[in-house]
């Protein structure tokens, strides 16, 4: 099971399976592309959005972005911590398909 912090950024919790389930070399690999700066601003806008995530997308299964588009399609109904969050939410998405540990 996925852990509930997880929830909202879907490539964090691919992130966290892929390393568990990869060879050392392969996760030494991923370890270097996924910085501790990474996870922490990850956590950062879970947290800035999960009050919105929680009112207006708790019925989207998470994985492949849709727990951020749906944020987006809400953008105007938004707290104004998550609306400056979104932003880096996205680059960090962006970032993850890059690095190839989320879809593109």
């Amino acid at each position: 099971m996925v852990p509930p912090i997880f929830r909202f950024l879907p490539q964090t919790a691919a992130i966290v399976a892929l390393v568990a389930s990869t060879s050392a070399s392969a996760q030494s690999q991923l370890q270097t592309q996924i910085t501790p700066q990474m996870r922490s601003e990850a956590r950062a806008v879970m947290q800035a959005c999960r009050a919105d995530y929680d009112r207006l997308c708790s019925g989207v299964t998470p994985g492949g972005g849709r727990i951020l588009a749906c944020l987006q399609t809400h953008a105007g109904q938004l707290t104004s911590t998550c609306a400056q969050a979104l932003p880096r939410a996205q680059a960090l998405r962006d970032g993850a398909a890059s690095a190839g540990v989320a879809p593109k």
